[in-house]
């Protein structure tokens, strides 16, 4: 049973945590006009049509950061807690790192090689540390799953990072459904860091809605926000119940990894590289449907809202109950795909 003063550290983490990334954002973004830290609407890929601060994710990463040790200082964690949340840490300060250099050097920045390295070297930190997936035997091909997961992952959040509140959104809607389901088995890192996540990317929503003060998050925030909630979803039990509980993070993350998959079949469908970017993703097509910017982020927010939900029924459920979960959900899934795919997107 929780206690209540876990419930008082939870929520000062996603207080603490939103309060910093709100405060601390407006002052990056004049740091960033200053140092001429922006991004351009160089591209026929960019959808924003002026030139824009877009190191946001310094924010994001420090309210996040600070939160976490600030606890640590005045709560004294269990040891494997304390183990858990340093290696999300140290992961997560090497993809920062990865990001702002990306950041701060548009419109030339890492080649996407790069960024693939230096986040398989962050994921087998955390690997290292502990933090895996742990329902699949032998343990190296856990083990290569559990790398391939954590880099897919961090990368669907940065490939949504197409919209003003998308990204952000889905990521505070995927830290309170780990939080959600974590909450009954106590799995202390699991909940302190998803808390603190939820907490910053609220945070940073106003600022990045804003239009006379508005600012990205780039890459330094999208990465950093993928490759955490990546880690969260291994953190906590999920087949106490039922073993297709194991299954709730793909619903949880379903919106990002959707996107992913929509747009790197339809590029190579196309004859293009499913790593350059164009203008195929979901969220711009329901937008050619004439679906407003806020309306779309407001229905892919609902929508992973209600799948997070689902996601914490399939481990309430029975095996059977949970089965027909999954094979409900596939429909809408399917038929979506198939309205969307028929969408013209034009590059130009």
């Amino acid at each position: 049973m929780m206690s209540i003063d876990n419930w008082r550290l939870y929520a000062i983490a996603i207080f603490s945590s939103f309060f910093l990334s709100f405060g601390l954002t407006p002052l990056i973004r004049k740091i960033a006009l200053a140092m001429g830290w922006v991004d351009r609407p160089s591209s026929p890929i960019k959808t924003h049509k002026v030139t824009t601060p877009v190191v946001g994710g310094i924010a994001l990463f420090a309210a996040y950061a600070i939160t976490l040790i600030f606890l640590r200082l005045w709560t004294k964690f269990p040891t494997g807690t304390l183990h858990s949340l340093r290696s999300l840490l140290i992961g997560a300060s090497l993809i920062f790192a990865c990001g702002i250099f990306d950041d701060i050097n548009k419109p030339k920045g890492l080649d996407y090689r790069v960024k693939f390295l230096i986040e398989f070297v962050a994921a087998s930190i955390v690997l290292l540390n502990g933090i895996r997936i742990r329902f699949i035997s032998p343990a190296y091909l856990a083990s290569f799953l559990t790398v391939l997961w954590i880099v897919g992952i961090t990368n669907a959040l940065n490939i949504i990072d197409i919209m003003d509140g998308l990204c952000a959104s889905q990521a505070a809607i995927a830290a309170m459904g780990f939080l959600l389901i974590s909450l009954p088995s106590e799995q202390l890192y699991v909940n302190f860091a998803s808390a603190a996540l939820a907490g910053a990317a609220i945070g940073f929503l106003p600022w990045n809605f804003s239009q006379k003060r508005k600012i990205f998050m780039g890459d330094s925030g999208s990465l950093v926000l993928g490759f955490l909630l990546a880690c969260v979803s291994l953190g906590t039990r999920y087949s106490d119940i039922n073993p297709a509980g194991v299954y709730a993070p793909i619903l949880i993350l379903l919106v990002p990894m959707y996107d992913t998959f929509f747009v790197m079949i339809l590029r190579l469908i196309n004859g293009k590289s499913p790593f350059m970017g164009s203008k195929d993703h979901f969220a711009l097509r329901l937008e050619k449907m004439g679906y407003s910017r806020i309306q779309v982020v407001l229905i892919a927010a609902a929508f992973s809202g209600f799948l997070g939900f689902c996601g914490f029924l399939a481990t309430q459920l029975h095996l059977l109950g949970a089965i027909i979960l999954y094979g409900i959900l596939t429909v809408p899934v399917l038929y979506l795909s198939r309205t969307l795919a028929r969408v013209v997107i034009y590059d130009d």
